[in-house]
């Protein structure tokens, strides 16, 4: 994925910066009392007294803004940060502002606040790269004792995840754990179609090749615009093509799989014949004509939309929406998911995304209050508590015992946010994300129309699981990679676009100049750092 581009913090300003500033906290919606026994406030007999509890202390912190605030409340004061200050109050003493950061912008915004030393004082991010800026820049606080002292919750529940966040032996960021394991990403192809042409599910790149070819040929849906594989040009992401190219590669060992982790598999021996198989689709119309001008995928969503597409490539539940679209004017079932980019030895690989999400960190400047920020941190680890913060405490449990989200609806008349899950910043692996039959049935329940049925959600989690991997992921990045890697990054999506769509007589000149550019742009350095840095750890 493409890197946010990091602003070197200044560690003199960082230092300096004593206390942090933010949006004050005013009125909002009282918060409902109705409570589950794991969120809910301590009886007589637990609770402890104000001593015991510790000195009263405020904390600030960082909560997105999606623009979804409930009428009369704002991000920071709903009914759910409402419940949140109560239960944080009442068990530890501590005061809780929200502090809002435009979730289109959050890490840009971010660098600023910390350059300028007004950051709240728990911030977070995705990024692993402005993670690395801050904490080897002395912007961060050691949280090694804190987490230590108070977050025995979090080593119960998510310590798998808590590596990511440490460098040269010291915890500078609580990692949130995701919940239900995902690929990062899915292909999907029209079932109908396939039927109309009296072919089988494909298996293998050569199957989905002459699936494709009947498609153009064919034209199994009639349409004006037949796209047998639709692609777009977002060039923020290798969505489109990563899977089908990765499987051109052999992956012998993890050295193999960290060095080319990901976004810079397309770059590792052998993916090159990939690439050169999406250029001879390319050319023979297979692939949408001018796909790479298509930056913002409109055109893209819209074709698939208009049922002019048989094939395409996404982040795994994305489609859904569009999906839904399309099977509601045809009036019946078109895509479903499939598993055909077969390895060598014929099997699978579908890289899933990491057991750790974002880094929780405490600024510098906020070290005094790391004790008091730890306690917020590991409350919330608590799968019981986690659930309430995400389905809000008046949630019900369905038949499977998984969680019923409040409509859109019900959220916005009780005054809370649309998101209530931007809320939880640290564990989202409750109980029912690991039971394939909890999932399917949340997955049936969260349709705002009911476009499918359990039989193609169940077949969506098997299929999607299909040669499960995921990369060896490490807290280290490399200097190379923090001077280089975006640009890299950036470059990496075009080299692959361009090779796609241009003239099969000009591939190879074309494959050689452009990777030169990359090695120029520091492309071999990034790699040799991975691999010098993979052989210190093993």
């Amino acid at each position: 994925m493409k890197k946010v581009r990091l602003f070197k913090s200044c560690v003199a300003v960082l230092a300096a910066a004593a206390m942090v500033t933010g949006c004050g906290s005013g009125a909002a919606k009282d918060a409902t009392t109705a409570t589950t026994a794991a969120g809910g406030t301590d009886t007589k007999a637990e609770a402890a007294t104000a001593a015991d509890k510790g000195e009263e202390v405020t904390i600030k912190v960082m909560v997105w803004d999606r623009g979804d605030a409930a009428p009369g409340t704002t991000v920071e004061n709903n009914t759910q940060t409402e419940w949140i200050k109560k239960q944080v109050k009442d068990k530890y003493n501590i005061n809780v502002e929200y502090v809002s950061v435009p979730r289109s912008s959050s890490d840009d915004k971010l660098n600023i606040m910390m350059s300028g030393g007004s950051a709240p004082d728990i911030i977070f991010t995705y990024n692993q790269g402005l993670f690395y800026n801050f904490a080897s820049n002395g912007g961060l606080a050691d949280l090694t004792q804190s987490y230590e002292t108070y977050g025995s919750d979090i080593k119960k529940f998510v310590a798998d995840a808590q590596n990511m966040g440490q460098m040269d032996g010291k915890q500078f960021a609580i990692m949130k754990q995701r919940g239900v394991e995902s690929p990062r990403h899915t292909a999907y192809i029209r079932q109908d179609w396939l039927d109309k042409l009296g072919m089988e599910m494909p298996k293998t790149k050569e199957e989905l090749a002459a699936y494709l070819q009947a498609v153009k040929d064919k034209n199994p849906g009639g349409v004006d615009n037949v796209i047998p594989w639709a692609m777009s040009g977002r060039n923020d992401t290798e969505k489109g093509y990563l899977n089908f190219v990765g499987s051109y590669v052999n992956l012998a060992n993890d050295k193999d799989a960290y060095i080319y982790s990901e976004g810079y598999i397309a770059l590792a021996p052998g993916a090159i014949d990939g690439i050169k198989k999406l250029n001879e689709f390319y050319n023979k119309g297979l692939i949408t004509k001018d796909f790479a001008t298509d930056t913002t995928e409109d055109l893209y969503k819209a074709q698939v939309t208009a049922g002019n597409v048989g094939f395409f490539l996404d982040d795994t539940e994305s489609p859904w929406n569009y999906i839904t679209v399309l099977n509601t004017n045809a009036g019946g079932r078109t895509f479903v998911p499939v598993q055909c980019f077969e390895l060598a030895d014929g099997s699978y690989r579908t890289p899933f995304e990491p057991r750790h999400g974002m880094f929780v960190m405490i600024p510098k400047s906020s070290e005094k209050k790391a004790d008091a920020c730890m306690k917020y941190l590991n409350w919330m680890a608590d799968p019981a508590v986690a659930e309430n913060i995400v389905f809000t405490a008046e949630h019900k449990r369905d038949e499977n015992n998984v969680p019923i989200k409040l409509t859109s609806e019900e959220l916005s008349s009780k005054g809370y946010p649309g998101t209530c899950d931007d809320l939880n910043i640290v564990n989202l692996a409750m109980d029912w994300t690991k039971d394939k039959d909890s999932i399917v049935s949340k997955w049936i329940k969260d349709q705002s129309v009911e476009w499918e049925s359990q039989e193609w959600f169940s077949n969506f989690y098997d299929v999607r699981s299909e040669g499960k991997f995921r990369f060896p992921v490490y807290a280290n990045i490399s200097q190379a990679e923090s001077d280089y890697g975006q640009n890299v990054q950036n470059l990496m999506v075009e080299y692959v676009y361009k090779l796609i769509s241009c003239s099969p007589d000009q591939f190879d000149s074309l494959q050689k100049s452009e990777y030169d550019n990359l090695v120029n742009a520091g492309l071999q350095k990034i790699l040799d750092a991975r691999a010098e840095y993979f052989d210190t750890i093993k």
